[in-house]
């Protein structure tokens, strides 16, 4: 199982959020790129970058952050959300370097948008489901849609698309665990990847999601515990990739 560090950017710095809420962020470092090379030193694998001004904004506005975090460390792995709304944005991210990019809000709204974008820009689309209850958050999670997450991840399996981050936005930033049984009902209803995402907290989360790898769990994102100390990185990671 693969172990992905985040980097939610704000305002060029590396921030995180409780529950998605722009008013409720916590300041980590003022320096992104040095913070995705603390993780690549631990061994990281792929970077999970947000533009947390560009989901709200609804187009990139950390863009030079990404590029510049994508220049420094050419070897790993890069996935980024925030403010793609378009084909040419996913175009310059792509043309940046960057491997996959994640569409969350325009894929619940224009859901035909999917089949496009997963036309033109095969293996590097993926689709970021965020949750409440079943239902799925979109706008920086300031609104919740009538959509089933199931429906809508079958669907965009349909489509074409490489894997689907799934976030329990109850547990985003909360550090309270991972909600293993929607995770995992969720992975058995689809053939394609899920990412776990939101309120891993201790190596516990990470024993639990190993146990749901068979079902289609592929990898799972991690934050606040990274940067308050409840998770060790690197021993996380070892410990993710036994499974």
């Amino acid at each position: 199982m693969l172990l992905i560090p985040a980097i939610d950017l704000k305002d060029g710095k590396c921030v995180r959020l409780r529950q998605g809420r722009m008013e409720d962020d916590t300041v980590f470092s003022d320096d992104p790129v040095a913070v995705a090379g603390r993780w690549v030193a631990e061994g990281a694998k792929r970077l999970h970058l947000v533009d947390l001004d560009g989901a709200f904004a609804g187009m990139p506005r950390n863009a030079e952050t990404i590029h510049a975090i994508r220049q420094t460390y050419p070897d790993v792995q890069i996935q980024v959300g925030g403010g793609i709304r378009d084909e040419e944005t996913i175009q310059g991210y792509l043309n940046a370097g960057v491997d996959f990019v994640i569409v969350g809000t325009k894929a619940v709204s224009a859901p035909h948008f999917v089949s496009d974008i997963a036309a033109e820009f095969p293996s590097h689309i993926i689709i970021g489901l965020d949750a409440k209850d079943g239902k799925v958050a979109i706008d920086g999670w300031s609104k919740l849609s009538h959509h089933d997450v199931i429906d809508l991840a079958q669907k965009f399996e349909e489509d074409g698309v490489e894997a689907i981050v799934y976030t329990d936005i109850t547990r985003d930033g909360m550090m309270r665990g991972v909600n293993i049984e929607a995770t995992a009902r969720l992975a058995r209803a689809i053939r394609i990847p899920v990412i776990a995402s939101g309120g891993i907290t201790n190596l516990d989360d990470i024993r639990a999601l190993g146990e749901i790898v068979g079902d289609g769990v592929m990898g799972a994102i991690t934050g606040r515990a990274i940067y308050e100390g409840t998770l060790d990185f690197e021993q996380a990671r070892k410990l993710a990739e036994t499974f």
